[in-house]
């Protein structure tokens, strides 16, 4: 499954890219985070808990943030189990200044999902993973309207 966008954000690219790199923002924004903990210093052991229509499951596995150039772009690798299935993906995150205060977030990757969770369907897995993308984006603009300008 592809997933593919961006978002404009209200700051510069260096206050985003600090925020996006903060293992306890992450943990605060991302929808459906039941916990996040570092294994080093990029690789997170990652509990989510998901609501796919008549799904529902808690994921376990791990987060690494791989080749990262700040401020610029990172690649979010993710390996999620679940008895419901599993998630399996690589997604760019990219910054990219559109004025003295003001970036767009930039999201490209691929996943490979498997078991129940995949039986769902590719339309309704394209409208959860819209919802929460919206989720994670609003929530990320309250962190940066209380975050100090970088």
């Amino acid at each position: 499954m592809h997933f593919e966008g961006s978002h404009d954000m209200p700051a510069s690219r260096e206050t985003v890219w600090a925020l996006l790199n903060d293992i306890d923002v992450l943990a605060r924004i991302a929808p459906g985070v039941k916990s996040l903990e570092p294994i080093e210093a990029t690789r997170y052991k990652a509990v989510f808990q998901v609501k796919v229509g008549p799904v529902n499951g808690k994921f376990k596995g791990e987060l690494e943030v791989a080749d990262p150039v700040e401020p610029e772009r990172y690649t979010l690798k993710v390996i999620q189990k679940s008895p419901v299935g599993a998630v399996k993906g690589d997604f760019i995150i990219s910054l990219e200044s559109t004025g003295d205060d003001s970036c767009a977030v930039a999201f490209n990757g691929d996943a490979k999902i498997s078991g129940m969770i995949a039986g769902i369907g590719s339309r309704v897995l394209s409208g959860v993973a819209k919802s929460q993308t919206e989720q994670f984006f609003r929530a990320l603009e309250n962190e940066v309207a209380a975050a100090p300008s970088i």
